[in-house]
């Protein structure tokens, strides 16, 4: 082999090493615990049953934890001092019942196979399963994962994409996790099952700039819905779902609402006004199937972010504490 050849072979094995996606494999409980995936998929068909949360709870766990830190649940610590990455005020907005999944599992797991599975592990299978139990694409899921030694609130700012971005932020946020501005839009469409306080986007109906009160990219009649549904000084609890159309069903609907203005974001509506993203956007919504495979394809690549591999973390015996 010629010698440039060999060296960017060598590179590339070393980047694989370092990302830990190398050691990842869908079958790596093979021996050890072959039945987990069909244990933590018991353990969120249950707790999907109870509540529909369930769905948009624990995939938006997911990204939150892969986004701060990479995917190694350290997103799922608890701090008796309040100061854990859960605590940061990007992610109080996460809610219970995502966390409540994935102990669950994590808990049914251990009942089989005590001291093998990492929680960062079943927070992916966990993921994976509440897109297909909500009618959204499957796909294989890469798994060796170790979890995290680190739970910070501090390290958390400036990590995640916020509801006020533009697609230059959107697109270098999702760069700096090695992700392309496609799979930023693909992973946007997890907002098809999602939903929302009315303090994350009430500046665009109340306050947007000095020449207009609202935002003038929302569909007129989907900004008085939102304004029946969130008033002035409205209830910090209340929330509304981001797809008033079929928001329990995980579907290319959501990029059909972003064609009719109706993005509830400004971070999502902008994905169809600005023109280098808008024939992705038009592609999905007018294909269910090229969306379906486009968030798969990207829902591996987020599942390597910063993975801890091999000798590095722990396997926890309880989700919410380090060992």
């Amino acid at each position: 082999m010629e010698l440039w050849k060999l060296l960017l072979a060598w590179m590339g094995l070393a980047l694989m090493l370092r990302t830990g996606e190398a050691q990842l494999k869908p079958n790596f409980y093979q021996v050890s615990c072959p039945n987990v995936e069909s244990i933590v998929r018991r353990a969120v068909l249950k707790k999907l049953n109870q509540t529909i949360v369930t769905v948009p709870a624990t995939l938006r766990l997911f990204f939150h934890d892969c986004f701060v830190e990479g995917c190694d649940a350290s997103v799922i610590i608890a701090s008796p001092r309040g100061d854990a990455e859960k605590d940061a005020p990007d992610n109080l907005s996460l809610a219970g019942d995502g966390f409540d999944t994935v102990i669950k599992a994590k808990q049914a797991v251990e009942a089989q196979c005590p001291g093998v599975v990492s929680c960062a592990d079943i927070l992916a299978i966990a993921a994976r399963d509440v897109v297909v139990l909500s009618g959204g694409p499957t796909f294989a899921v890469e798994l060796g994962r170790r979890d995290g030694l680190t739970s910070r609130a501090d390290r958390v700012t400036g990590k995640l994409p916020g509801p006020e971005f533009g697609v230059d932020r959107l697109s270098s946020n999702f760069h700096e996790n090695n992700l392309t501005t496609r799979d930023m839009i693909a992973l946007s469409g997890a907002h098809t099952v999602g939903f929302s306080h009315c303090s994350r986007f009430a500046d665009r109906l109340y306050s947007f700039n000095s020449t207009s009160a609202v935002d003038l990219s929302l569909n007129p009649a989907y900004a008085n819905a939102l304004m029946r549904a969130c008033p002035r000084n409205v209830d910090p609890t209340i929330a509304v779902n981001m797809d008033l159309n079929t928001p329990i069903t995980f579907d290319n609907v959501y990029y059909k609402n972003l064609l009719n203005g109706e993005g509830l974001f400004t971070s999502d509506q902008v994905l169809f006004t600005d023109q280098r993203s808008s024939p992705v956007v038009k592609k999905f919504a007018a294909d269910q199937n090229s969306f379906f495979k486009a968030f798969a394809r990207s829902m591996i690549r987020l599942g390597r972010l910063g993975v801890k591999t091999g000798s590095q973390g722990e396997i926890r015996r309880d989700c919410t504490a380090f060992n």
